[in-house]
């Protein structure tokens, strides 16, 4: 089940990036001939008014067909078509219509980021900080966020207890540290030296209350008897912070993106983390499973992807198709497309070499090589 609702987000995301093409083409006027869901080839169409609507087989993105997407259709063109034609259109038409598609991922990461945040969800928040880890989403409290492996605590207390009490007295994030400290080994501490008696700690797992007894141990480099436990929760965010945050994540996200992407091109390392979208749909799998909160903030996550992707400016990406509608405007004349696919080449070659490395991972880690 897990799998069917990763895979139908990602057709939404899909579906949602090509809507916004979409609509914002019949919004300046520019006429579809195609609304594709996947590539070629086609498995199923219908038509609706000059709209063909279409289902591709192949599962790697989708399109929309606009009339006169290249300069050299316009000669062939019926006049009153070609007046709707994209190429016949103000370059800031075009770039509307371009945006509108990258610009819907956008929206969708960033309303999922603010509204994660917002709803005060722990695991929502911890997912977000491993993103963005300059973005504090998280603040000491009496909920479990870790557990150091061979501790005290480690196999006694499991991630997502709350702490209720210790010792008898309720339980802040500043009362279970300061009774850790208090509770000290006998004679002269040394690292690893354990406390003389217990902490005891109550706290609720899965809605039922229960005691659990812990011995501290002394650790020498923070000057403190520990037991191996992160306490967190989820910072309280206001509809204004949630929307600060949930930006500062998506400008994190986006210089990881780019900066992941630019070093994969020289480190073998990098390329060997890359995934095809196999790969992005197991890992989006695995978060739905965990929980909603996991699955809506990796589905983020794939949308902000998806959408700096898109803007690389290259031809036949979004970023190209901006990039000389921009130029077209400053020279005040059409660039050839000729030019346009000579600059973009280089471009395209790479993405490609990164898409074929991330799938040949992909299709080693499920085959078990």
């Amino acid at each position: 089940m897990a799998w069917v609702i990763a895979v139908g987000g990602i057709i939404m995301l899909i579906v949602l990036h090509e809507a916004g093409h979409f609509f914002a083409a019949k919004a300046v006027g520019m006429r579809v001939e195609r609304f594709s869901l996947f590539f070629p080839p086609t498995i199923a169409r219908f038509r609706r008014g000059e709209t063909e609507y279409a289902l591709g087989a192949i599962p790697a993105g989708g399109y929309v067909k606009i009339t006169g997407m290249s300069p050299e259709e316009l000669a062939d063109l019926d006049p009153e078509l070609a007046k709707r034609a994209y190429y016949a259109q103000k370059p800031w038409k075009r770039i509307v219509v371009i945006l509108a598609g990258p610009g819907m991922n956008l929206l969708i990461a960033f309303v999922i980021f603010a509204a994660v945040l917002y709803s005060g969800s722990l695991g929502g928040a911890n997912t977000i900080g491993n993103l963005a880890p300059q973005v504090t989403t998280l603040v000491a409290g009496t909920t479990v966020d870790e557990l150091v492996s061979g501790e005290p605590a480690f196999g006694k207390l499991q991630l997502n207890d709350r702490i209720v009490a210790v010792d008898g007295r309720k339980a802040t994030g500043s009362a279970v540290i300061n009774t850790i400290v208090h509770d000290a080994c006998p004679g002269t501490a040394v690292q690893g030296c354990r406390a003389a008696k217990p902490v005891v700690f109550v706290v609720k797992r899965g809605g039922t209350e229960r005691t659990v007894s812990i011995y501290p141990r002394y650790e020498r480099e923070s000057g403190r008897m520990m037991v191996g436990i992160v306490l967190a929760q989820a910072r309280p965010f206001g509809l204004l912070g949630a929307v600060g945050a949930a930006a500062a994540t998506m400008w994190s996200v986006t210089e990881s993106t780019v900066g992941g992407l630019a070093h994969a091109v020289t480190s073998a390392k990098v390329r060997s983390h890359l995934h095809s979208i196999v790969g992005i749909a197991q890992v989006t799998e695995q978060a739905v499973a965990a929980g909603p909160v996991y699955g809506f903030v990796i589905l983020g996550l794939v949308s902000m992807i998806l959408a700096v992707i898109n803007l690389f400016p290259f031809l036949p990406l979004d970023g190209g198709h901006v990039l000389w509608s921009v130029a077209e405007k400053l020279r005040g004349g059409r660039v050839s497309t000729q030019a346009m696919w000579r600059f973009s080449s280089v471009g395209i070659v790479l993405l490609v070499f990164l898409v074929v490395n991330g799938i040949s991972n992909d299709v080693s880690r499920l085959s078990g090589g």
